[in-house]
């Protein structure tokens, strides 16, 4: 398994060692041992699916304690898959990282808690799994809006041949940082 450290400290593509022959793969997707710049207890597994091409998740938190850290992954379809700094104080607050995951490529994304999570999808039927080290609680699950001007998330629609967003109510109605309740400190 390799780790590779992003522009954000503590954001890692992970990246798993696929072995195969003429029956197909196998690949270990996590491995406490084999990933110690992962330094959390993953509690809960959670899987979506995205039907069309076009559909935008996020940018998702959950505030307080409880936050979560995230190991994603797409394991049908692919994805543009981004990690917003929300941490106030942080070098690197308001700063993203966007990562390519797709079935194929097998790359994994992690951050830790402090980080808003979001992803589009760049084909139709995409299933998306991700494990979390804290549970999900609806009280504190919040969002900010995915084209918020001060985090300024490039999603490069045209590259991806992209015509139209599809965004949930929530999404569409998500406020911008700076209206939010963010209570992340670095």
């Amino acid at each position: 398994m390799k780790v590779i450290e992003t522009k954000i400290e503590g954001v890692y593509i992970v990246e798993p060692k696929v072995f195969g022959d003429e029956r197909g793969w196998f690949m270990e997707t996590y491995s406490k041992i084999k990933t110690p710049q992962i330094a959390c207890e993953f509690v809960q597994d959670n899987q979506s699916f995205s039907k069309e091409k076009g559909t935008l998740r996020g940018i998702h938190f959950q505030n307080g304690e409880f936050a979560q850290g995230k190991l994603v992954r797409c394991v049908r379809g692919a994805v543009l898959d981004v990690a917003v700094d929300l941490r106030k104080g942080s070098p690197t607050y308001k700063q993203w990282v966007a990562v390519e995951l797709s079935a194929e490529n097998k790359k994994q994304l992690f951050m830790p808690r402090g980080f808003g999570h979001a992803f589009l999808t760049l084909t139709e039927d995409v299933e998306f799994v991700y494990k979390t080290d804290n549970y999900y609680n609806g009280q504190s699950d919040r969002g900010i809006k995915f084209d918020d001007p001060e985090i300024n998330v490039i999603w490069d629609l045209e590259r991806w041949d992209i015509k139209e967003l599809i965004l949930s109510d929530k999404d569409k109605n998500a406020p911008l940082l700076k209206d939010s309740d963010c209570s992340f400190v670095y």
